[in-house]
């Protein structure tokens, strides 16, 4: 049977051939152990920093390379940190730890830097629109007595920088945002915001899973960053969370401390290496990417011939999502009518809830109006042809529900 056309990006990515190719040896041959003494041990570890090498540079290619000043941040004095950018020769002030994927990288940044919190800076401050990794982490500190300040976003899905402005107080201690929202591609202020909580003292973290490789990441204004290999064409069950130097974190998970004594747990060289071979070719590609990517949006919008609505802002987001409304259909059933086009009506995450998008909620939108809507993600291997095609089929679909409708 042949398989659908794939159109579920934000979801996950097709694993590039050449990741899968590079993880190969490390599954069938080159198992040993990356913490142990002897040689297949040696050579797992020796592949892990290599691939780590190759994430950070990947992370930071399209980014201006600075340095921000950090002090520690200890557990009963207040932080202070220094606002002046100075150039890094290294082109990283950080450490990148591999995880097991975004969910725990969040989950670590957060969780880690509020226990290391002073008091009066136990405010955590964060957007209506994050993704569930990061709300359900900040609702869970909520619960053990963290202040916790949710900003509203408006009709375009983008935070209103004097309202944040105003809610990023002097007892604001974290302030968490994510660069490119999974659901509607919207791409946040992040520089602004992470301004904003620089000046009143507090510690910035940035969800880039959907951004990394695909926008400029601003690595020089945040002081942590979330990446997930299966959103680049890389194997799932890997992630990393990035830390600039100077920030501590209270560890996540206890046992061996294998990365960097703060982080436990076995890590696998196939997933590291295919994490770093997907870096690689990020930016290897990422003219080549970009440029396919372009066409494919154009082609798109000339397609729908304006009979769709975009759902979140048009002009500051990324061009592989199209997160699109047409009143009158109902998503669930559109996507089981064209079995031959695989694509979604939002988050992998919250697809079985049965609850409207918390993302398209905060646009305004009414529950019936979520329910109308679907994200079509595409990107490197989506061929033009495929796209249209599959957009012809959702729009008959799409046509045929509202006559009935009627």
């Amino acid at each position: 049977m042949k398989a659908p056309i794939y159109l579920d990006y934000q979801a996950t990515t097709p694993v590039a051939p050449e990741v899968a190719a590079a993880m190969r040896p490390w599954i069938e041959t080159q198992f040993g152990n990356p913490h142990s003494p002897h040689r297949l041990g040696r050579e797992a570890a020796a592949v892990i920093e290599v691939a780590r090498e190759r994430i950070v540079q990947a992370l930071l290619l399209p980014s201006v390379r600075f340095e921000r000043s950090r002090e520690v941040l200890a557990p009963d004095s207040e932080p202070r940190f220094s606002t002046a950018l100075e150039p890094n020769g290294n082109g990283a002030g950080g450490k990148l730890y591999f995880t097991s994927g975004a969910t725990e990288a969040a989950n670590w940044a957060l969780k880690g830097v509020a226990a290391r919190l002073p008091k009066g800076k136990r405010k955590i401050v964060t957007l209506a629109t994050e993704h569930a990794c990061v709300l359900d982490t900040v609702a869970w500190l909520g619960g053990q007595g963290f202040e916790i300040d949710i900003l509203p976003v408006g009709p375009d899905g983008l935070v209103d920088l004097d309202l944040a402005a105003d809610r990023i107080d002097d007892r604001t201690g974290l302030v968490a945002a994510m660069l490119v929202n999974n659901e509607i591609g919207v791409i946040q202020p992040l520089s602004e915001l992470a301004a904003l909580a620089h000046e009143k003292g507090a510690i910035f973290f940035c969800d880039a899973v959907q951004g990394f490789g695909r926008v400029p990441v601003p690595v020089e204004a945040c002081d942590m960053i979330a990446l997930s290999a299966h959103k680049v064409h890389g194997p799932k069950g890997i992630g990393a969370l990035w830390v600039r130097d100077g920030v501590v974190l209270e560890p996540l998970l206890h046992g061996g401390g294998q990365e960097g004594g703060t982080r436990s747990g076995t890590l696998s060289p196939a997933l590291c290496v295919g994490f770093g071979e997907a870096a690689r070719l990020l930016a290897e590609r990422a003219e080549e990417d970009h440029a396919h990517l372009e066409r494919l949006w154009k082609l798109a919008w000339q397609r729908l011939d304006n009979q769709w609505i975009l759902n979140g802002s048009a002009d500051a987001r990324y061009h592989g999502n199209l997160n699109i409304l047409m009143p009158g259909v109902d998503s669930a059933r559109l996507i089981s009518d064209v079995r031959d086009v695989a694509f979604s009506a939002g988050s992998a995450c919250a697809s079985g809830s049965g609850r409207p998008s918390h993302v398209l909620s905060a646009l305004g939108l009414t529950d019936r109006e979520a329910r109308a809507s679907i994200r079509i993600g595409f990107g490197r291997y989506t061929t033009e042809e495929d796209l249209l095609h599959a957009l012809d089929l959702i729009m008959a679909a799409a046509r045929r529900q509202r006559q009935f409708a009627a």
